[in-house]
């Protein structure tokens, strides 16, 4: 079964700084696929997820979080339109948080941040522990999206839902 690997806040404004098509080419061993340059790789080989965790761990270095997806449970959220309704604007960003953990209590959705004025990120839905939502295209959102660990109490790393496009494409040619 392949596992999806999301690493958390690596290769962002000059820290925890690494080269991910380096790693998959050290973990190719597991059919490692880096997609982008966000620590984000697809794990096409049958491994336990203890393995996986420190095969990743022994190889970065610097300490993260590192979050391990089923490649099924990947192509559940993808099949599920969490984003019906939501128009396609080039000033708001589509995106899905992993959450390290599901939560076992979650805050009521949608959640608007800020709550008054123009939005600047808005949570739509929630899946287990996958977070859906819009982002405007501000440098403030950003800290928004950090507030998400709190609210959620897991540690939570985001990516673009371009990305989690792109990881089904290499899991179809997997499966």
């Amino acid at each position: 079964m392949p596992h999806v690997v999301l690493l958390r806040g690596v290769n962002v404004g000059g820290h925890r700084t690494f080269r991910p098509a380096r790693l998959a080419a050290e973990l190719q061993h597991l059919g490692a696929v880096n997609i982008g340059a966000a620590g984000t790789f697809v794990i096409r080989r049958a491994v336990s997820r203890a393995r996986l965790r420190a095969e990743f761990a022994r190889r970065l270095p610097f300490d993260t979080h590192i979050m391990i997806c089923p490649g099924r449970e990947i192509g559940r959220v993808l099949s599920n339109d969490c984003f019906a309704g939501v128009p396609e604007r080039p000033d708001v960003v589509r995106f899905v948080s992993v959450l390290s953990r599901a939560p076992r209590s979650a805050p009521a959705l949608p959640i608007r941040l800020p709550e008054r004025g123009r939005w600047l990120l808005q949570v739509l839905a929630r899946d287990r522990q996958f977070v859906f939502g819009v982002y405007r295209r501000h440098m403030k959102a950003i800290g928004y999206l950090g507030t998400l660990d709190r609210r959620f109490g897991s540690p939570a790393t985001t990516r673009n839902w371009n990305t989690f496009t792109a990881i089904a494409k290499v899991l179809e040619t997997t499966l």
